[in-house]
């Protein structure tokens, strides 16, 4: 056996410490000696690997390659499907709240507070037709207004005594010269026509102006008042085949039938009247719309609110949405 081959009565062999190799790879590195070093040199920045920044890796965080998310554009489909559920979504909530208000009103009614009901035009209770408008200047109508406005409730009931008057001057007219039959036909058009149209049309817009200070009824009242002006202008000037007993019409007539043009010019002055004070209240309304700090704007929102709260509006939307939808789902 090889470990009874030494003897172990033999001198021992001299080993020396210092020569063996893990010493002599430290006493002697690769580099050269210290005094051989100088760590200010630039190769020795260089070559240096203690002062080589190596970074740390990460081995929780593996690095993997970025990949890019294809983009996905909605379907016709998907879109016509929310656009459905969302119209739907919003006919339930007014629904709701319609219902809301019908039940609260029942309860204000059941405990015997007085809801406000149409009080114009007045009419006798045992008339069976209805007053189809409320009108309050006390209740509706700020204090700063209420005498602008009673002033142009005034106008329309000038402007519809007007327009009967001109036509019992088209029908003295009618018959004192029976050529003129057309004038007397369209008189009465015009005062059938233009009485609940006047009402309609700018007062009632300028009433709801200032009870509630609506831009889109303020702008409502301009445009139409406005062609109103000019509609009096013209019935005043009064051409002939027009329906309307003006100075042109009466200066013709007063020489064959004198009473009939001073009726006629009579008629002419009450039209004078109504544009002139047409215009006056007119720029009267517009200095108050400037101080309310009303716009352009607003009256679009208004507009579009309007029209989207409309249950008409909102059906008539719902069906074309679910007519899209079926469409985009049946295969071509």
């Amino acid at each position: 056996m090889s470990g009874f081959d030494t003897n172990p009565f033999a001198d021992p062999v001299d080993v020396n410490p210092f020569q063996d190799p893990s010493v002599t790879q430290l006493t002697n590195p690769a580099q050269g000696t210290l005094e051989e070093f100088n760590p200010f040199s630039e190769n020795a920045r260089l070559t240096n690997p203690a002062q080589t920044t190596i970074p740390a890796n990460q081995p929780n965080a593996p690095s993997q390659p970025a990949v890019l998310q294809p983009s996905v554009e909605p379907s016709p489909q998907s879109v016509a499907a929310a656009a459905q559920a969302s119209l739907l979504q919003q006919q339930e909530e007014l629904e709701k709240k319609a219902a809301e208000l019908e039940r609260k009103e029942r309860e204000m009614q059941n405990m015997g507070v007085n809801v406000r009901q149409n009080n114009w035009p007045p009419l006798p209770p045992k008339c069976p037709i209805k007053p189809c408008f409320y009108q309050d200047f006390a209740a509706d109508i700020p204090a700063d207004y209420q005498q602008t406005c009673k002033m142009l409730y005034y106008l329309w009931m000038l402007h519809s005594v007007t327009l009967l008057l001109n036509l019992l001057a088209c029908l003295a007219w009618f018959i004192a010269v029976p050529s003129s039959g057309v004038n007397f036909g369209l008189s009465i058009l015009w005062f059938v026509l233009f009485t609940p149209c006047a009402f309609v049309c700018w007062y009632r817009p300028i009433y709801k102006a200032f009870k509630s200070d609506s831009s889109f009824n303020f702008f409502v009242f301009f445009f139409i008042f406005f062609c109103q002006i000019a509609i009096y202008i013209i019935q005043a000037i009064g051409f002939s085949s027009w329906g309307v007993s003006g100075w042109i019409a009466a200066i013709m007539l007063s020489s064959e039938h004198l009473g009939v043009a001073i009726t006629m010019m009579v008629v002419a002055a009450f039209f004078t009247l109504c544009s002139v004070l047409s215009l006056v209240l007119l720029k009267k309304v517009h200095s108050m719309y400037r101080r309310t700090g009303a716009s352009f704007q607003q009256a679009q929102a208004e507009f579009s609110q309007g029209v989207f709260s409309n249950r008409s509006v909102q059906n008539a939307a719902a069906g074309a949405a679910s007519s899209a939808a079926r469409n985009a789902f049946q295969p071509n």
